[in-house]
């Protein structure tokens, strides 16, 4: 890829947009830990109260955890990924991504498409338990929806170059 490639400020768009995912990542996780820990602690020792919050806020952080690291296997192309076939030459794989990449492509329209209407029923509606507006998890599935078409997209893009290229 040279200086003047028109791919070079996408590639770097989601390259960095791929890190902030894998910092959000590690962040989630690492906050997930003390609603979870608060809730063991609390079943086992009188001296933590029983905080009713902390498993709401631990199933708000687990799905977007969830959704973060499938962004990340998506960017990766770890995730939805089935080993059929034997080792093939480098043409071949890349058909095969390209077909195995517009299912991924339709899942994530359907994530984006059906996501955008799920964030937008809990747009007015708080969580019972945290008072949290509901749509902070909702809207998860439109934005892994539409990291999944960037990702992918680049993805396959990269495959259909291999595929055309000439010997």
């Amino acid at each position: 890829m040279t200086e003047t490639d028109p791919r070079g400020w996408f590639r770097q768009t989601t390259y960095w947009y791929g890190r902030l995912l894998s910092l959000l990542l590690v962040i989630s996780v690492a906050i997930l830990v003390v609603p979870v820990s608060l809730q063991i602690f609390s079943r086992f020792t009188e001296i933590i109260p029983r905080y009713i919050w902390t498993e709401e806020m631990a199933r708000f952080l687990f799905v977007w955890s969830i959704m973060l690291g499938a962004n990340l296997g998506v960017r990766e192309g770890t995730h939805f990924t089935v080993d059929l076939f034997p080792r093939m030459g480098k043409r071949a794989e890349a058909a095969m991504t390209l077909f195995s990449g517009t299912f991924i492509l339709v899942s994530a329209f359907v994530f984006l498409w059906w996501g955008i209407e799920f964030t937008q029923f809990a747009l007015n509606r708080i969580s019972e338990l945290a008072e949290l507006p509901l749509w902070y998890i909702h809207v998860a599935w439109p934005i892994t929806g539409l990291s999944w078409l960037l990702f992918q997209g680049e993805r396959m893009y990269d495959a259909l170059c291999v595929v055309l290229e000439r010997d």
